[in-house]
């Protein structure tokens, strides 16, 4: 857990503490070099890790989860299962829990890894949103795609989120 204040009027010093749930078939914890990173880079910024798991494609695996981590977690990263092929579900799963999208998370996304990769980045389905307070990223789950979106999008923007979705 970690307190982080920036500008008072804009950032409130709340504890952050993060959830990681990676979606996919074929990884197990054991093996899943995107959840560590993601949570190398989380430990790097000073954020704890509450809560860690790797689940199949299936909606109601990732719901479940996803409910087990919102029980101690402000800040949930699921990595894998955004992309287009027939078992992705990530997105179908967790799109219709979010009280409020921030349009904006994907947009960027998108918009840096088009820099990165070119046209391919508009595969990405990307999307991010606030449930009960707390905020949830759906992102790839390469692990260049976690670095990128962790490391320049989540990190740096989770207090001034968290803020403005416990007002």
């Amino acid at each position: 857990m970690i307190f982080i204040a920036m500008k008072q009027e804009h950032v409130q010093p709340i504890p952050i503490t993060g959830a990681i749930i990676t979606v996919s078939t074929t990884r197990t914890k054991e093996t899943d070099t995107s959840g560590k990173t993601i949570q190398e880079i989380l430990t790097e910024a000073k954020i704890s890790v509450g809560y860690y798991s790797v689940v199949p494609d299936q909606i109601e695996a990732i719901r479940l989860e996803l409910y087990q981590a919102l029980k101690t977690c402000n800040c949930i990263i699921i990595d894998g299962g955004t992309g287009l092929t027939h078992d992705d579900c990530t997105i179908e799963a967790i799109a219709p829990l979010l009280e409020k999208k921030i349009d904006g998370f994907g947009e960027l996304f998108r918009m840096k890894s088009y820099e990165e990769i070119g046209t391919s980045a508009m595969l990405s389905r990307a999307i991010a949103g606030t449930i009960r307070g707390r905020v949830v990223f759906c992102i790839p789950g390469s692990t260049p795609a976690v670095t990128h979106a962790t490391k320049t999008l989540i990190v740096p923007e989770i207090p001034h989120i968290l803020s403005h979705a416990n007002k």
